[in-house]
C-alpha cells in the first residue's frame, strides 16, 4: 500500500481559517465549514430584534390590517413565518391573513412559496430565478399606478427596487421583518477584525449586507477601516452568498466572490474552490509544497504549523529559492523583539512540524532559503 493510501483525508479547507459574520444560521454554516477542513472564527457582527418585540412590524401590520395592499411581496421563508407568528403573539393573526388573501401575493422563491402556503395562503407568481429584479421587471411591465404594494423587508437593502416602484406611481409599504443593531459583545467582531488585519484568517464569510455594513462600521470605529479594506482587497478573501450581500463591500472598491446559487452550500462549495486556488505551491527540495492559512500540505499530507513557523514559511516563500536574512526573518517573527536566536528556535520548530527538514536550507552566515527544485527556479525568480 502507498503512501497516498495511507493518507487521512483532511478535507479541501484543511488548513485554513474562515471568519463567519452571521448572526442568523451561523451554527449550520460554521458545521458545513468544519465538515471540510476549517477552522472556524465565529464574531457575528449582528443580533437581530425579536419580531414580536419590534415596534416597527407591530405599526406596518396594523397599517396593512387597517388598508389592505392590492399586492404583497414575500422575500424570505423565516421572515414570512415569523410574521405570521408575530401577529399571532399580537392577536392580530387572522386579521393578517384575511388581509393577504384579498392580495395578489408574488413570492421571491420556492423556499418562500412554502412558507406562504403553509400559512394557508396561495402566491398567484414567483420568478425561477428567486430574483428581485424580476419581481421588478415584471411588477413594472403589468403596471403600480395607483395600487398599495407590500413589500417584506429582509435587513438588507433592495437597491432602486421601492424607488422603482414608486416612481412608477405605487404606494410602497415596507414590512420590516427583521431589524438589526449592533452585537451586544463586540469582543467576537474585534478578533475578527485583527484577525483579518494580520492575514491570520484567509476568508470572511457575509450573509447579509447589514453585516458586512456592521464590520466595516467597526472597523472605522476603532481606526482600522483602512487596514480592513487593504486585507480584503488582497490577502483576505471575501465571500458574500450573493450580491446584495456585497454592496456595502463593493461600495468601498473591494471585489467579492459569491456562488451562482444564493445559498450556504455553495457559499461553501466555492471557498472549497477558491482558498485552495489561492495557496501558494512550489516543488521543494523534491517534494510539493502548498502553503496555506496556518498549515502546510507536503507531498498532499496535511501538517499543522505553529503561527511563528507560519510567519517564517511565508517570509521564505515571497522570494522562493533566495536567501533571506536573519534580520528579515526576525521582523516577520510577530512579537520576537531583537532576538536572532528566536529565529533559529521558531525555524527548528517549523522543520520539524514540515516532516521534512530538506525544504529549508541553511545558507552560513547569511540567512535560509527555500530549498526551491532547479527547474523552477527560473518561473520563481522575480516573484
Amino acid at each position: 500500500m502507498n503512501d497516498a493510501q495511507h493518507r487521512p483525508d483532511h478535507g479541501p479547507l484543511a488548513g485554513f481559517t474562515v471568519g463567519v459574520t452571521a448572526a442568523r444560521r451561523a451554527d449550520e454554516l460554521g458545521a458545513l465549514l468544519e465538515r471540510r477542513g476549517a477552522v472556524v472564527l465565529h464574531a457575528p457582527a449582528l443580533r437581530i430584534v425579536p419580531l414580536s418585540d419590534d415596534s416597527e412590524l407591530l405599526a406596518a401590520t396594523k397599517d396593512l390590517i387597517g388598508r389592505a395592499p392590492d399586492i404583497a411581496i414575500a422575500t424570505t421563508a423565516i421572515g414570512f413565518r415569523g410574521w405570521m407568528s408575530a401577529a399571532d403573539g399580537w392577536g392580530l393573526g387572522e386579521d393578517l391573513l384575511a388581509t393577504l388573501r384579498g392580495a395578489r401575493i408574488l413570492a421571491r422563491g420556492p423556499k418562500v412559496k412554502g412558507a406562504v402556503r403553509a400559512a394557508g395562503l396561495t402566491e398567484e407568481w414567483s420568478p425561477s430565478s428567486e430574483s428581485m429584479a424580476e419581481v421588478l421587471e415584471r411588477l413594472l411591465a403589468e403596471g403600480v399606478d395607483g395600487l398599495r404594494v407590500a413589500i417584506q423587508l429582509h435587513g438588507e437593502p433592495l437597491p432602486g427596487f421601492v424607488e422603482s416602484l414608486r416612481a412608477a406611481g405605487a404606494e410602497v409599504v415596507g414590512v420590516p421583518v427583521y431589524r438589526w443593531l449592533p452585537p451586544e459583545d463586540l469582543g467576537p467582531v474585534d478578533r475578527l477584525l485583527d484577525a483579518a488585519v494580520a492575514r491570520t484568517v484567509d476568508a470572511v464569510t457575509f450573509t447579509s449586507a447589514p453585516a458586512a455594513a456592521s464590520l466595516l462600521a467597526r472597523a472605522g470605529e476603532r481606526g482600522r477601516l483602512d487596514d480592513l479594506l487593504a486585507a480584503l482587497g488582497r490577502d483576505v478573501l471575501p465571500a458574500c452568498v450573493g450580491p446584495v450581500t456585497a454592496l456595502p463591500l463593493q461600495a468601498r472598491g473591494i471585489d467579492t466572490v459569491h456562488p451562482e446559487r444564493f445559498r450556504l452550500g455553495p457559499l461553501v462549495q466555492l471557498l472549497c474552490r477558491d482558498l485552495p486556488a489561492r495557496a501558494r505551491s512550489l516543488p521543494v527540495a523534491g517534494h510539493r509544497l502548498e502553503i496555506r492559512g496556518h498549515a502546510a500540505v507536503v507531498d498532499g499530507e496535511l501538517r499543522p504549523v505553529p503561527p511563528a513557523g507560519m510567519s517564517l514559511l511565508r517570509a521564505l516563500a515571497r522570494r522562493p529559492g533566495w536567501v533571506v536574512s536573519r534580520g528579515d526573518l526576525l521582523r516577520a517573527l510577530p512579537g520576537a523583539g531583537r532576538d536572532e536566536h528566536a529565529v533559529e528556535t521558531a525555524m527548528a520548530r517549523l522543520r520539524a512540524a514540515l516532516g521534512a527538514p530538506q525544504l529549508i536550507q541553511t545558507v552560513v552566515k547569511r540567512g535560509y532559503r527555500l530549498a526551491l527544485d532547479p527547474q523552477a527556479g527560473e518561473k520563481y525568480a522575480g516573484t
